[in-house]
């Protein structure tokens, strides 16, 4: 999971969300405004709507690969995703930053799941609304989980592609550390070191590492910069940009990817 490159809606689009914000944010009863939250979402997102149907054109350019879901990177995006759940944060529920573009598995992993950290003791508290709970605004606080549009999960996690292809907390983050307790917590609410994943992961590096020794051999082999040009951009397009990212990463330490990188070094730049 990585931060995701932001691309700007239509004024249009922007004017219509405002005008379905607005309407929510007029109703003074937190109660009242999560309802009509969850009910004007439900009825607007539709294919009939124009604005949806740019704010999900937006998003699939917005994914990686072939419409790639925006947390996993594996599965085919369809759900419009809000990273600060609308029924807890209404205000948040025609936002254009809160939206995500995912699949029914992450989308079903984390639902609901949402987590500050205590303003007074830090301490991590799920605000999550269990059903037949009372309905009142959560506690304030710092947001636990990584929100992929505005950091860069990769600060916080790091792919192990030495041997089990997983997420583990970025080695440089003590236990104490809230960025340690953000990266398990991201981690095990989308559950994304789950089986299929990893051997998802697995195939895309050996996809990667074809692509790019196919690019140095071409190089040698004298190809126009053009057609070399295509080669990057196709390599670019693979699903789980993560992986790659983690081999310009952490090339240095694996000899696999030190040589290829060696012949190759503008690849770090990709």
């Amino acid at each position: 999971m990585i931060k995701i490159d932001d691309q700007p809606l239509s004024p249009g689009a922007v004017a219509q969300l405002q005008k379905y914000q607005q309407a929510i944010d007029t109703i003074t009863d937190y109660e009242k405004r999560v309802q009509e939250a969850k009910s004007k979402f439900k009825s607007y997102n539709k294919r009939k709507n124009a604005t949806f149907n740019e704010i999900k054109r937006v998003l699939i350019r917005m994914c990686s690969g072939s419409r790639r879901c925006m947390y996993c990177e594996d599965s085919r995006a369809d759900e419009v995703e809000h990273i600060y759940p609308k029924h807890l944060y209404p205000e948040l529920t025609f936002v254009w930053d809160n939206y995500l573009y995912i699949c029914g598995a992450c989308n079903g992993g984390k639902n609901s799941a949402f987590s500050v950290f205590d303003a007074t003791t830090q301490a991590v508290h799920d605000v999550s609304r269990k059903q037949g709970a009372l309905i009142v605004p959560p506690i304030a606080g710092e947001v636990v989980f990584i929100n992929p549009r505005l950091e860069d999960a990769m600060d916080y996690l790091i792919l192990d592609l030495r041997g089990t292809f997983k997420f583990m907390p970025h080695y440089r983050l003590s236990k104490k550390d809230q960025g340690h307790v953000r990266a398990l917590l991201t981690r095990n609410i989308l559950n994304l070191d789950r089986n299929d994943l990893i051997e998802s992961r697995r195939n895309a590096y050996d996809d990667y590492v074809a692509r790019l020794e196919q690019y140095i051999n071409r190089k040698k082999s004298g190809e126009k910069f053009s057609v070399l040009q295509r080669r990057i951009q196709a390599l670019q397009r693979l699903e789980h940009p993560t992986v790659w990212r983690e081999m310009q990463r952490q090339q240095s330490r694996i000899s696999e990817l030190k040589t290829l990188f060696d012949q190759a070094p503008e690849a770090l730049r990709w």
